[in-house]
């Protein structure tokens, strides 16, 4: 949630994931409902949101944001961004709080037997914020716009490549894209290449959200100072210091409670804002969980926990040295204590990853042993390494998001490990969100800091998006032939078993040959005002403001 990398600690960091059903859905895709992930815990207080008149209870809701890089859905590749972008836009499809794929423009779609062409019924009451109707060339327009080689977005080649077409298109062969055609004014169809049990939650994501081409076309650039977008809030104000959303009264569906979020921009000391009232929603960071969880601390009892299917790690690079040599990769994971890194630095706010797959995913590898904490075999594979000599080894610079100047816990724990079973002083450079994004993309980094948040339950997800050889979200440099072709053929495996094991083998072969290097899993912990209502821990990539109501 996507290339989902995130900054630890800023905003009201939420789950990225979908849920595999839908009604109109084929057989191969509703067996994806037995493995939705459940929460260790959440919340939900007060009457259902059903019960009270949502529009006519009002009220602000502030919480901690981030500046975004982008406020255009087709160039969304993290999650800071997507936070906004999904309560700005709407798409075909969207996400409800149960994690479900439910209907949003479009009212019900059908699914052809061959189980490759979708035919969407959008809602003739749907409307941008300024109340223009939203009609079938509109959805073109707007993936057509996500695909564009002009605009060069590096995320819509996962997203919406598996539209035929696609990539001629982007590729500025042709001048449509062939999968798609408007079949009626609310009428269209979308024709992928092959079937694909995750493609419809792929539409769920931020590229598929429809624009505004008139906008677009008068406005040029500056159409992002004020989107026409489509979804359940406004932007009023976005700036260094805040982002404040307002309710959108010509939302087409049922409008929210809330009638204004304000978003506080920077790291602050959110504990402190939240105890003094100047936050109603925030985050838990590692050096307050013991105080919060304390029972007779009265915070205890605001308190929600939930696990999520994150993974967090360090990518090596292995195009440039010395990650060029597999040795001095397995080196690295070996010389990181990654349960230590959990149990004293996160204070339990992650899980020690053993590989690529959360452990709630669906097709995870329950008997997968990464390779673990050794002080002496990772002096033995350095040494075996092109880099064993001190006179070969190049200067090791580690790459951290961020513009504090300040070293994370994480990150500090992780150079002393591999000072002191290594030997090696690894610098560390900090680079502002957006550049990081956009370094990223260009494989511009020897060793960075990075994470991933499921998009939906699907190892494709993680495993294809992350380390296909084609991919644009592989930003490691990483080609293994034989992994491609056990991720391509599970893209079109239609036995859910038959997948995970495609799955599996190929978990097995990025574990071994380590391009990255797993650190831990996300849970998450967040502090919540009584006067909140209707909050859901975990509730994933979807417009959870329109959730929210305050009670006086």
């Amino acid at each position: 949630m996507s290339r989902r990398t995130w900054l630890a600690g800023i905003g009201l960091i939420l789950l990225s994931l979908c849920v595999l059903s839908g009604a109109c859905a084929s057989a191969g895709y509703l067996a994806y409902k037995g493995f939705l992930r459940k929460q260790e815990s959440s919340v939900s207080q007060g009457a259902p949101l059903s019960d009270v008149k949502r529009a006519d209870a009002g009220g602000t809701l502030r919480v901690l944001g981030g500046k975004p890089p982008t406020l255009d859905p087709a160039m969304v590749q993290d999650s800071t961004s997507a936070e906004y972008v999904v309560h700005l836009y709407s798409g075909l499809v969207a996400l409800n709080a149960e994690q479900e794929i439910v209907p949003d423009l479009a009212s019900e779609w059908e699914l052809d037997p061959d189980g490759t062409t979708y035919t969407f019924h959008l809602k003739e009451e749907a409307q941008f914020a300024d109340g223009s109707p939203i009609t079938a060339q509109d959805i073109i327009y707007s993936i057509e716009r996500a695909c564009s080689p002009e605009l060069g977005s590096p995320v819509a080649a996962p997203y919406l490549g598996d539209i035929m077409g696609t990539k001629a298109f982007m590729a500025g062969d042709t001048e449509e894209i062939a999968g798609l055609e408007i079949m009626g004014p609310h009428t269209l169809q979308i024709e992928i290449d092959a079937p694909k049990a995750y493609f419809l939650a792929k539409l769920t994501y931020p590229t598929a959200f429809v624009v505004d081409e008139e906008q677009i076309t008068q406005e040029g650039k500056a159409w992002l100072e004020a989107p026409n977008g489509s979804g359940p809030f406004v932007l009023e104000r976005h700036d260094d210091d805040e982002i404040i959303l307002l309710r959108n009264e010509n939302y087409y569906g049922e409008k929210p409670a809330l009638q204004r979020v304000e978003y506080v921009m920077g790291e602050g000391m959110p504990i402190a804002m939240y105890e003094n009232d100047m936050l109603d929603i925030v985050t838990v960071p590692p050096s307050e969980i013991e105080r919060v969880s304390d029972p007779y601390n009265p915070l205890h009892n605001e308190l929600v926990q939930s696990a999520e299917l994150s993974l967090q790690y360090l990518g090596l690079n292995v195009t440039k040295p010395p990650f060029d040599d597999e040795k001095m990769r397995q080196a690295f994971i070996q010389a990181i204590d990654k349960q230590k890194l959990t149990d004293l630095v996160l204070r339990e706010t992650g899980l020690p990853a053993e590989g690529i797959l959360p452990p709630d995913m669906p097709g995870h590898d329950a008997s997968l042993s990464g390779l673990n904490h050794d002080p002496q075999a990772a002096r033995e594979n350095l040494e075996r390494s092109r880099y064993g000599n001190e006179e070969e080894m190049p200067q090791i610079v580690l790459t951290i998001s961020g513009t504090s100047g300040h070293m994370p816990d994480t990150t500090r724990a992780i150079r002393h490990m591999i000072s002191e079973n290594l030997g090696l002083d690894i610098m560390v450079q900090q680079v502002e969100w957006a550049h990081f994004l956009d370094d990223l993309s260009a494989q511009r980094y020897q060793i960075f800091s990075s994470g991933w948040i499921a998009d939906y339950p699907d190892p494709q997800n993680f495993l294809d998006v992350l380390f296909h050889s084609e991919s644009s979200q592989n930003h490691t440099g990483y080609r293994n032939q034989r992994m491609d072709e056990l991720l391509e053929a599970a893209r079109v495996e239609e036995d859910a078993a038959a997948r995970w094991e495609l799955y599996r083998e190929a978990e097995r072969i990025v574990v071994r040959e380590a391009p990255i290097i797993p650190l831990y899993h996300g849970v998450n912990y967040h502090l919540v005002k009584p006067h909140v209502r209707d909050f859901t821990a975990g509730a994933g990539l979807h417009p959870w403001l329109k959730d929210i109501r305050i009670e006086d």
